[in-house]
């Protein structure tokens, strides 16, 4: 699709990617609704605003009449709360799975028809390196990427006879607030990483690996599971 007069909704636009991602489509020439629980925290020159919480289904409902012209719903809210599978607080896990599967496919949802009726368009769901690499100290978090890994290839399929396209993004570590801890070595810009989404979109590409821990952990997905692959 040509980003160019394209109408996007960006959750999470109020920083990290999706700050990025909301910038970057207004210097393409997109109208961009910033979306944020708070949305006196956005600060995307040239963009509007938006109120919307991916875990509350009144705000979600209304977020898709504010926005009743969009053409591109880019899912990008997420949290991480560091919880284990086994040791670690249920509602953590909760929450996580709440926000990171559920939220995705409530506003997809909530704007399926949105885009439909306006001609068509595309969802861009971001995802993560650990939908398919899934260590234990980060158990709750890879379990609900993974389970958005599958929505977004099921939703897909489903939402391609209604001319809605669905681009599904992997990336390892970002420099961005959820991964402050991590060496910065190690991380990626996300401004690079918006910038090869959005040229993803553009493409209809259905996926894309941001980064080169993304793309080797996705050749090794046929490799048998090692018992213990901290000390293997």
């Amino acid at each position: 699709m040509e980003l160019k007069n394209t109408v996007a909704v960006v959750t999470g636009a109020n920083r990290g990617l999706g700050r990025h991602l909301a910038t970057q489509l207004v210097e393409h020439g997109a109208k961009v609704y910033a979306a944020a629980r708070r949305p006196e925290t956005v600060d995307v020159p040239g963009a509007t605003p938006l109120q919307l919480d991916v875990t509350d289904p009144a705000s979600i409902r209304a977020a898709a009449l504010t926005a009743s012209d969009v053409t591109l719903l880019v899912n990008n809210a997420g949290t991480s709360t560091g919880a284990t599978l086994i040791a670690g607080d249920l509602d953590d896990i909760r929450h996580e799975m709440e926000t990171n599967f559920y939220g995705p496919l409530a506003t997809t949802r909530a704007f399926a028809p949105v885009i439909e009726g306006n001609g068509g368009g595309a969802v861009l769901n971001v995802l993560s390196v650990l939908s398919w690499m899934h260590p234990g100290e980060a158990g709750s978090y890879a379990a609900s990427k993974a389970a958005a890994w599958a929505q977004t290839d099921a939703v897909r399929e489903e939402l391609a006879p209604r001319g809605i396209a669905v681009t599904a993004l992997h990336v390892g570590y970002m420099d961005t607030d959820m991964a402050a801890v991590v060496p910065a070595d190690q991380k990626a810009d996300p401004a690079d990483v918006a910038a090869q989404a959005l040229a993803g979109v553009q493409k209809g590409a259905p996926e894309i690996l941001a980064d080169e821990i993304t793309r080797y952990v996705k050749q090794c997905l046929a490799t048998t599971p090692t018992t213990n692959p901290d000390r293997a």
